[in-house]
């Protein structure tokens, strides 16, 4: 493989032009469902070839020849990459791995006569023969959700044995993938992970960003700007991950990076490994802002508040009425409670009430929620009857919400809380709304509502107002620092998320007093 010829860079290219004919050919023969349960997406060859480039920077000052591996091949998007831009005379080996047959048998008449050698199955149950300097790879994006339970106790176990790191049983393919691929990496060799950027955020991600922090040398954490979807097909925000087959000195460091390409990011930031293991969401690096920073928080929004989720009705479209239509259907109103509807339908910040308690609001609903017995209900309010009837024929008592409860259109208790947030947003400047909720309304659960601890309560009797005021300060910084981000630009919070968010200026507009936060804290 060291004789190339004259001619091999256009060879190459007209490998690559078959390539992306095969790409499309065997994309059309799965369905977007069945792609999805494969994790098969594509790599951009535009996005091949700048990590390829990124690479080679990196590379071209060493003098070694260089063995190309990639355990989830494709049709070969980063090999032809590699292959235009690495030194056709320095390029000593490749292997590729790839499960499905079809996209195998392409890659191999593809590739065969640029010297690669294709290995047709699953990369987590070949032993390698011998290891490798360069790895570029997009791994299956598969959810765990799509692996048997025995497989995920095997791909654990192997990861273990790999790296002494046991990924979760919540872990997705890719991470799997990538602590396996430790063996097939040779001692100070390079790695470029095309990644879901979730691990970064998600508790499951934590065997991977300890293997990045004390296995190897982490180099650089390129996240895309969640807007910007690397692929066209799947709503999955990404990142590369580059690092090297070496323990990281206790000084070392590594790049951040945000937005743009990764050869010309928007932002970067240097970060210590003290900084990474201090920082739980790592999509909090770099900083984002102005550039003025933010002082680190004494209080939390936990502090004060308990967070939780809506309600989860079991049916939103059967259990929450318009209010001006609960007479026609026969259901007494002592068997509702006021609901807000979906954010979207929400332009108000503050919700007033009306003399029953009812948000002053023109989309006014009611959340079903009766105890009496399906006979007692027949007896006494036939119509209502009628409608809970049409449910159970729609199967709506069999929903596993509804078949744990009794009777089954039976809602779960909760006072309504003062304050709510938005339970996910796409707007960069304000991804998520406070809604300061005067009224006696409910929320489901695309909403998090925020209940004041016991000492808060009493003073939001006098500081509803101020606390409201300060709620809508916080920072959209700390919402992203804190939530997490899918592909399109979507971001979400979860209540522990949210319970983070720094609330000096929400205890401030209480005004505590030191021997009231000593109770608090």
């Amino acid at each position: 493989m060291t004789s190339w010829g004259y001619n091999k860079m256009t060879a190459v290219l007209e490998a690559e032009a078959i390539r992306l004919g095969e790409q499309q050919r065997l994309d059309q023969l799965k369905t977007a469902k069945e792609r999805n349960r494969w994790g098969q997406f594509a790599t951009p060859p535009v996005l091949s070839l700048d990590i390829a480039h990124y690479a080679w920077k990196l590379l071209e000052g060493r003098k070694d020849l260089f063995s190309f591996f990639d355990p989830a091949f494709g049709t070969g998007s980063f090999y032809s990459a590699f292959l235009q831009v690495f030194p056709h005379d320095r390029i000593e080996a490749a292997t590729a791995i790839e499960l499905d047959r079809p996209f195998a048998e392409a890659a191999k008449a593809i590739w065969h006569k640029e010297g690669l050698k294709v290995v047709q199955g699953d990369f987590t149950r070949q032993k390698p023969h011998r290891s490798y300097n360069v790895t570029l790879t997009n791994p299956p994006y598969v959810r765990h959700h799509h692996l048997l339970a025995a497989e995920k106790v095997r791909l654990g176990e192997l990861a273990q044995a790999v790296t002494g790191l046991k990924p979760s049983g919540l872990s997705g393919l890719y991470c799997y993938f990538l602590l396996i691929a430790h063996d097939w990496l040779e001692d100070n060799g390079l790695a470029v992970w095309l990644i879901p950027s979730e691990f970064m955020d998600v508790n499951y991600g934590e065997a991977i960003k300890r293997y990045l922090t004390e296995r190897v040398s982490l180099l650089q954490i390129h996240r895309f700007c969640p807007s910007d979807v690397q692929f066209d097909d799947a709503l999955v925000s990404s990142a590369i991950v580059v690092f090297e087959k070496r323990k990281p000195k206790p000084d070392h460091t590594a790049t951040f990076s945000f937005g743009g390409t990764l050869s010309e990011p928007a932002k970067t930031e240097s970060v210590t490994l003290d900084q990474f293991r201090a920082t739980p969401k790592w999509t909090a690096l770099p900083q984002r802002g102005n550039g003025n920073g933010h002082k680190v928080a004494t209080v939390t929004l936990g502090d004060l508040f308990s967070v939780r989720r809506g309600l989860a009705t079991g049916n939103n479209n059967f259990f929450i009425v318009p209010r001006d239509t609960l007479k026609s259907l026969g259901i007494p109103s002592n068997f509702v409670r006021p609901i807000l509807p979906s954010p979207r339908y929400m332009p108000l910040e503050v919700i007033e009430a009306d003399a029953d308690g009812w948000p002053v609001i023109d989309r006014q609903l009611g959340l079903i929620d009766c105890e009496l017995s399906e006979d007692e209900i027949s007896r006494k309010f036939p119509r209502f009857a009628e409608y809970l009837e049409a449910g159970k024929k729609r199967g709506i008592h069999e929903g596993y919400l509804t078949s744990h409860r009794s009777p089954w259109y039976v809602q779960e208790k909760r006072e309504p809380a003062p304050f709510v947030c938005t339970y996910m947003g796409r707007n960069l400047q304000r991804p998520f709304r406070f809604i300061w909720n005067r009224s006696k309304a409910t929320v489901a659960n695309v909403y998090l509502a925020l209940y004041p601890k016991p000492l808060i309560a009493e003073k939001l009797k006098e500081k509803s107002e101020e606390v409201f005021a300060a709620l809508q300060g916080i920072h959209a910084d700390h919402f992203f620092s804190q939530g997490r981000v899918y592909g399109g630009g979507l971001y979400k919070m979860e209540p522990a998320e949210l319970m983070r968010l720094p609330a000096d200026g929400v205890a401030k507009a209480l005004d505590l007093k030191i021997d009231e936060q000593r109770k608090l804290f």
